[in-house]
C-alpha cells in the first residue's frame, strides 16, 4: 500500500513570552482569527494559542513558564530580518500566503495602517513578497505565487552551483526531486534510539515518550475535551 506526503501546513508553532501581544498583532494587524487558547495537553504550565489561516492551517504560539525569562539574542535565536543569520534549527522567517497581487497590496496597506513598516513588494520570479516585523522580533513575510512568470517546478529554480555547494550528487538530486512513495509495512515498532538520527530533547527528569509503546503514549497524552462546550 502506498502512502502520500503531507499535503499542507497544519500549524507552525512559535515560542512566545507574551501571548497577548502576539494574539493582538496577528488578529488586528494581519486579520487572522483566534480559534484556540488552552493549556497544552500533557505539558505542565504550558499554554497554546492558535490563529487561523484557513480551515486546516494555523499559526500557533506556545508559552511555557520559562519563555519570558529567556533572552533573545540576535544572530542566535533570531535573525532580525529575512536576510540575516540565526542558529541552525531556529525559525529564520515566517511567510504567509495570499492568492493575488491585489491581496498582497491590500495586506501591505492593512499592516501600514496599524503603524507597522512594510518593505516591498519584491518580485522573486516564482513569488512576490512584502516583509515586516512582528512582536518579539519575528521576521515576517507575506507572499503570493499567483500568475508568476517562472513558477516553481522542474529544474527552473534548481541552481547547479548551489546544488554543488550543498554536496548533492546528480543521483541524489534526482531522488530528492522525485521521492518514492512509502509502500512498506504499517504499525512498525519504534526504532531504538540512535545517535545518528534526529531526536527530541527532554528535561533530565522527564520521560522520553518516543521510547514508550504507542498505546501507552496515546493513553497517557491524549486529551480530546475542549475547555468549553461547543457552540
Amino acid at each position: 500500500m502506498a502512502y502520500t506526503k503531507p499535503n499542507g501546513l497544519h500549524h507552525l508553532a512559535l515560542s512566545t513570552g507574551d501571548m497577548k501581544s502576539q494574539i493582538a498583532f496577528f488578529t488586528d494587524v494581519l486579520g487572522m482569527e483566534l480559534v484556540a487558547l488552552y493549556w497544552m495537553h500533557g505539558v505542565e504550565g504550558c499554554w497554546h494559542g492558535f490563529l487561523r489561516l484557513n480551515e486546516t492551517e494555523s499559526v500557533a504560539f506556545v508559552n511555557t513558564p520559562n519563555n519570558a525569562s529567556i533572552e533573545p539574542v540576535m544572530g542566535v535565536s533570531h535573525p532580525g530580518n529575512p536576510g540575516e543569520s540565526s542558529a541552525p534549527g531556529t525559525m529564520q522567517h515566517l511567510s504567509l500566503n495570499v492568492d493575488s497581487m491585489d491581496e498582497l497590496m491590500e495586506m501591505r496597506d492593512r499592516i501600514r495602517s496599524r503603524g507597522v513598516a512594510v518593505a516591498g513588494p519584491i518580485h522573486h520570479g516564482f513569488c512576490s513578497s512584502i516583509y515586516f516585523a512582528g512582536p518579539e522580533n519575528l521576521a515576517l513575510e507575506i507572499a503570493t505565487s499567483h500568475e508568476m512568470e517562472h513558477p516553481l517546478g522542474g529544474k527552473t529554480w534548481i541552481d547547479p552551483e548551489v546544488v554543488a555547494l550543498a554536496g548533492i550528487s546528480d543521483e541524489e538530486l534526482a531522488r530528492y526531486m522525485h521521492p518514492k512513495a512509502y509502500d512498506g509495512d504499517r504499525n512498525l515498532p519504534q526504532p531504538e534510539a540512535s545517535p545518528d538520527k534526529p531526536a527530541m530533547h527532554f528535561a533530565p527528569d522527564a520521560p522520553d515518550f518516543t521510547q514508550m509503546p504507542d498505546d501507552v503514549v496515546t493513553e497517557m497524552m491524549s486529551e480530546t475535551t475542549p475547555p468549553q462546550p461547543g457552540e
